[in-house]
């Protein structure tokens, strides 16, 4: 099981994308999404890269990604981003067993969830999303780019409290696993920080996160 441990950055949510990046390079963990989960039929991977840190309330993942395709369809909140250039954060609930789904296209439409399982889930109202900070180096548009390379950057924070962490009292660790997909791009893949060990693709198997210690 893959572990990182997650540094603290004061403010991380109130900074500017541009701020941010300089903080996060200076000052995050840094992991790569690099395990091919499904090589036999999914043996494409893109560079994918993610940075982690914490602030006194948020935890902050910024991505990066170069690669083949650029694809953004979902607009929408909760919309089919996974069909997308999509990376995800994937992390369970310290006080009731269950877990969150962050999934993000490269233009900042956010899929959130918090589920028992894949099928057993609710979804993130307009109100929790809107407490949920956004950053993308793309124009919020349309994208369908293929057989070329492209690269982009986003950065999502998250309120600890969303999360079922008690900012004010830090559980030792919590278990997580980052992503990086894009099921109807030209050439789609499944990349997993932590390795997913199933037959088929799904990322919703908590039993195969890693750990973020705090």
């Amino acid at each position: 099981m893959k572990q990182l441990v997650v540094p603290f950055i004061p403010g991380l949510e109130d900074m500017d994308f541009k701020t941010l990046e300089l903080a996060m390079e200076t000052g995050g963990a840094k992991a790569f999404i690099d395990t091919v989960c499904w090589p036999e039929e999914f043996p494409y991977a893109p560079d994918a890269a993610f940075s982690i840190a914490r602030s006194a309330t948020h935890i902050v993942v910024e991505y990066r990604v170069r690669g083949l395709d650029l694809r953004a369809k979902a607009l929408e909140n909760n919309g089919p981003v996974w069909e997308d250039s999509c990376c995800e954060f994937f992390v369970s609930d310290p006080s009731d067993g269950t877990y969150y789904n962050f999934e993000m296209n490269c233009i900042g439409t956010l899929l959130a969830a918090k589920r028992k399982s894949r099928s057993d889930f609710m979804h993130f109202t307009d109100a929790q999303h809107g407490r949920i900070r956004k950053h993308t180096s793309l124009e919020k548009r349309e994208y369908d780019i293929r057989d070329a390379v492209a690269g982009w950057q986003t950065a999502i924070c998250i309120p600890m409290d969303m999360v079922g962490i008690d900012s004010g009292n830090l559980p030792h660790s919590v278990r997580a696993n980052f992503y990086k997909c894009a099921d109807k791009s030209a050439h789609p893949h499944f990349l997993s920080w932590n390795p997913v060990e199933v037959p088929q693709p799904d990322f919703h198997r908590p039993e195969f996160f890693g750990e973020l210690i705090f």
